[in-house]
């Protein structure tokens, strides 16, 4: 049973065109339109899927409407010698009046069901006079920016001159000058408390210190003269001893 004609309206219908130079990246956009008063499932495919990039490759198209597909074709070394053997195919399917999911439709679609067109890839490359005239071109957007850079400068700089800007930058600036000075007064102060409180702690330290060597020298006199009255005595205790005997 021969498959049904494509129900979308491709455009365009046979060939894709490529316009160089490849050395970055070339969109071309293929519109697929619905025409039917069903909602309908399409997938787009390719043979050199590492050459290009679709978006979207998928979808559904309801009733009357359309959707635009842009396929990128990657940078490559172009050879006008070489003719381009690629090729793009669209699927579609009438979708169900109770879908739930598209992965699933389209595996349980029969043969029958499935409709698709084919198209060609042709590559170009830009002519001399077109290559002249997007010079020109480029070269009227840049004068054209221009103009409008120096046609903004002077609304900028009204604006910059305002009397009451520039008064709100002045009280701005002064005050943020009081604040500046305030934070070092505080730095200031800071700093000569905790010299003052170092001051201290070291005067207490070495009176402390004083105090625990005079101490030290007291107990040490008064261990000597203690030592010296025993003595003493001892001598004494052996003085009269001798006297006795």
């Amino acid at each position: 049973m021969a498959r049904p004609e494509q129900i979308l309206v491709l455009e365009p219908q046979h060939e894709l065109k490529f316009r160089g130079p490849f050395t970055d990246v070339v969109t071309a956009t293929l519109k697929l339109s619905n025409p039917t008063d069903r909602n309908v499932c399409f997938k787009v495919k390719t043979t050199a899927p590492r050459r290009y990039c679709v978006r979207p490759n998928s979808g559904i198209i309801d009733a009357g409407n359309s959707v635009n597909v842009s396929v990128m074709l990657q940078p490559f070394d172009y050879d006008p010698n070489e003719k381009s053997k690629h090729k793009f195919m669209v699927q579609s399917l009438l979708a169900p009046y109770d879908m739930t999911d598209m992965e699933g439709v389209w595996k349980e679609a029969k043969p029958e069901e499935l409709m698709d067109s084919k198209l060609r890839c042709a590559f170009e490359l830009p002519l001399e006079n077109d290559k002249t005239h997007e010079s020109e071109s480029n070269q009227t957007i840049s004068s054209s920016s221009v103009k409008t850079e120096h046609s903004v400068l002077p609304k900028s700089a009204s604006v910059s001159l305002d009397d009451g800007e520039v008064k709100k930058i002045m009280e701005e600036c002064k005050r943020l000058q009081m604040e500046v000075q305030r934070l070092r007064e505080e730095n200031k102060q800071i700093r000569e408390d905790d010299g003052l409180r170092k001051r201290k702690v070291t005067s207490v330290a070495a009176s402390h210190s004083s105090g625990m060597a005079t101490s030290a020298m007291r107990e040490e006199g008064l261990s000597t003269r203690v030592l010296a009255l025993c003595v003493l005595l001892f001598v004494i205790g052996v003085i009269f001893g001798k006297l006795a005997l």
